[in-house]
């Protein structure tokens, strides 16, 4: 039985038995050729980034791969963006401290997820999980860095408001004790923050 787990505008993400299957789906409005140059090189870069991550932190494990299409061990665990909220504080506390210190070990690797949310992490019993690296790359820049922490803070906000402040201090705190650079990145977070694009 195939189920579908999500569909966005890059890929349809289907479970079938205990491994999942992420399908970048073609683009009309782009030549065929074009499209299937794009749809394939992303596949790869996603496949090379998880497998760099994989040596550094918990992700899915990319069983195999095609062209357009990553088969990948199923995580069975809570999404934080559905679950986190229903924990008690202390454990709210406690994933936070441990997300941190996962992300810190990617930035302190050059891997920018990109699209750092707590709908992209999941908590399987004590294990933390990040999911979904299709937006990820590699870069050196404090720059790059900066706007992963500002979209995991925006996450908060948004999802997570009535305590939002105090998860995000637990998560930057163990950020900063994880990551030697991590005051560059901060320093540059302010200017992010500071510009029109990303106000509220």
């Amino acid at each position: 039985m195939t189920t579908i787990l999500a569909q966005g505008a890059e890929a349809i993400i289907t479970k079938k038995k205990d491994f999942v299957i992420k399908n970048r789906i073609p683009k009309s409005y782009r030549l065929k050729e074009i499209d299937e140059k794009i749809r394939k090189r992303r596949t790869e870069k996603e496949a090379k980034i998880l497998e760099k991550a994989s040596k550094i932190i918990n992700v899915p494990k990319v069983i195999s791969q095609t062209k357009f299409e990553l088969k990948l061990e199923f995580i069975d665990g809570d999404k934080l963006s559905e679950k986190l909220n229903s924990y008690e504080e202390k454990k709210q506390f406690e994933v936070m401290n441990q997300l941190g210190k996962e992300v810190a070990k990617l930035h302190e690797n050059d891997i920018i997820h990109g699209d750092l949310t707590t709908s992209n992490t999941i908590l399987a019993k004590k294990t933390l999980y990040l999911m979904d690296f299709g937006l990820s790359f590699i870069s050196k820049r404090n720059e790059d860095k900066a706007v992963d922490l500002h979209l995991i803070k925006q996450a908060l906000e948004a999802k997570h408001f009535q305590n939002y402040e105090k998860l995000y201090e637990h998560f930057i705190s163990s950020y900063e004790k994880e990551y030697k650079d991590s005051k560059k990145v901060l320093d540059q977070l302010k200017k992010v923050e500071g510009r029109g694009r990303y106000k509220h």
